[in-house]
């Protein structure tokens, strides 16, 4: 009786070692905020459950409410893997220990997306020349801080190269995701604003009532597809599985090709590394030199040191550029 007591225990406790090596690491999946937690837990959960399946890790879905939150996230190991922009990227890689190994791909077959500003469809303002000219009794709907298609592709192509400054010229800028901007610009909440091509394609989609009220003014040139950012102290036998699921996911089966569809109009998955973020980062330093360059505040003598420091930056990135 007390060997077969023993046998159980046993076998309760084998049980519980296999669940244990099978569910053995847990990771978190940050998902920047590109709309509200329900709507982006609705579409990446069926990704996230198939991750699951395939690679017998634990992986649980991390939203916040910016890109910053996820960003502090892999900054101190509480998201070990994300979903980014290509800005926003940048600051997990710098800041967070992280390293690009993939990207999502489009069923358009295009190998990126546009930043655009848009307006209501009723809107006074019919073309951006218009806009430029008349900020100050403009209100904008600006994106996150860190979004790359809401923030930094149209501070630099759109506005500083028109020698506007977001922060000083318009009437009041309201930053916010993306859903939230086009609402905005549906129900005449603000004049213009950022949003990129990706949303308003899930927009047309799923509401073709309010796309139907959104006009484009400007639209970008094309920025590299989202990446996806790992910590790089994972276990190489972790980063083994999850490249194997992302290099192989929705390639054929019917059903995943839905899940990833559903997600933003993506058509899977493609390797990539941190060399995407190269254009970004040039980018994001010539708006820094513009800015420097317009400072009346920075003496002479500082402005030339940071041009210099700017310079040196942008020469080291043009060598990794040309290789």
């Amino acid at each position: 009786m007390k060997s077969a007591r023993f046998l159980l225990a046993g076998v309760a406790l084998a049980a519980c070692f296999v669940t244990q090596s099978v569910h053995a690491e847990t990771l978190d999946f940050g998902i920047i905020s590109t709309d509200n937690s329900s709507a982006l837990k609705e579409r990446w959960q069926p990704l996230i459950d198939d991750l699951n399946k395939q690679t017998a890790l634990d992986v649980k879905p991390f939203f916040a409410t910016d890109y910053a939150g996820i960003i502090e996230g892999m900054r101190f190991n509480k998201v070990q893997i994300g979903y980014f922009g290509n800005a926003s990227a940048i600051e997990a890689v710098d800041r967070g220990n992280g390293e690009v190994f993939a990207k999502v791909k489009y069923k358009s077959g295009e190998a990126g997306y546009y930043s655009v500003l848009i307006t209501n469809v009723n809107s006074k303002w019919k073309t951006i020349d218009q806009v430029l000219k008349n900020t100050r009794e403009i209100n904008l709907g600006f994106g996150d801080p860190n979004s790359t298609s809401g923030t930094l592709v149209p501070s630099y192509y759109l506005f500083s190269k028109n020698g506007i400054s977001v922060r000083n010229d318009f009437k009041n800028v309201l930053p916010s995701n993306h859903e939230a901007n086009m609402l905005a610009v549906v129900n005449n909440r603000v004049d213009v604003a950022t949003n990129n091509t990706t949303t308003m394609a899930t927009l047309k989609k799923e509401h073709p009532e309010r796309f139907a009220q959104l006009r484009v003014l400007w639209t970008s040139p094309l920025i590299p597809s989202d990446p996806l950012v790992w910590r790089r102290d994972l276990p190489q036998a972790t980063k083994d599985k999850l490249r194997n699921f992302f290099d192989h996911y929705a390639q054929s089966d019917p059903r995943e090709k839905a899940i990833m569809d559903a997600i933003t109009g993506y058509a899977g998955f493609e390797p990539s590394s941190d060399a995407q973020l190269v254009p970004i980062r040039q980018m994001a330093l010539f708006q820094k030199k513009q800015q420097v360059q317009n400072d009346a505040h920075i003496s002479d003598a500082d402005k030339k040191t940071q041009l210099a420091a700017l310079d040196q930056k942008l020469a080291q990135l043009d060598s990794v550029a040309a290789k």
